[in-house]
């Protein structure tokens, strides 16, 4: 039986003889965008909460040296764990601003585990969502599906060609594309013209590059 989450956090802190408040400075200097509090490293360790970004289990297991198997409770070797993980394409650039032309060509990998609900991942180009911290360079991870509830962010085709990456909501005469920058206007896309849009997949997590 493998120790959970929060056993091996506490347990690879004890280790490093760190105290709540030096891990979560350290974290937070080599990893700006985790913003783990102390707070939410005692809710780990005491079995309170898991992470909800497998980002978070990544950079700790990189933080402390140890296979991301091992840091999330999954094997009990530290340096190889014997988990397979999913192999997520990168496809290509998705705009977060003004719809560009997708390019669907795999640029890389993602690795998730295997119960991550993600098909492919699209990295980040403008800044009409950095309301929400999606910023540019970042690489979004995206589930496959043709419909996405009101308020979900999207990955959506217009004309068949440009894509974008947007805050979608339908209502009764029209479909608003919703960009979470105060300086960039919504896109509003009349019934009539509905047809001109399709949605590629809802995004599930974003993996933030380090500033």
């Amino acid at each position: 039986m493998y120790e959970t989450f929060g056993e091996r956090l506490k347990k690879l802190r004890d280790e490093h003889d760190l105290t709540m408040d030096e891990l979560s400075n350290l974290i937070n200097k080599r990893y700006p965008d985790m913003a783990l509090k102390k707070s939410m490293i005692s809710r780990y360790e005491n079995n309170l909460n898991v992470p909800k970004q497998f980002s978070t289990v990544e950079n700790l297991a990189e933080f402390f040296g140890v296979h991301i198997n091992y840091m999330s409770g999954k094997s009990n070797d530290k340096y190889d764990g014997n988990v397979q993980y999913k192999k997520v394409p990168i496809l290509g650039t998705i705009a977060a601003g003004i719809p560009i032309l997708a390019h669907e060509d795999i640029i890389d990998y993602e690795y998730v585990s295997p119960c991550e609900d993600v098909d492919y991942c699209l990295k980040v180009k403008g800044d009409s969502m950095i309301g929400i911290r999606i910023f540019d360079g970042d690489t979004v991870f995206v589930r496959k599906q043709s419909e996405v509830e009101n308020g979900e962010i999207a990955v959506i085709q217009i004309d068949n060609e440009n894509v974008t990456l947007k805050r979608f909501y339908k209502e009764n005469n029209r479909i608003v594309l919703h960009s979470e920058n105060p300086t960039m206007k919504d896109i509003i896309i009349l019934a009539k013209d509905r047809k001109t849009i399709n949605i590629l997949g809802r995004v599930v997590y974003v993996k933030f590059k380090v500033k």
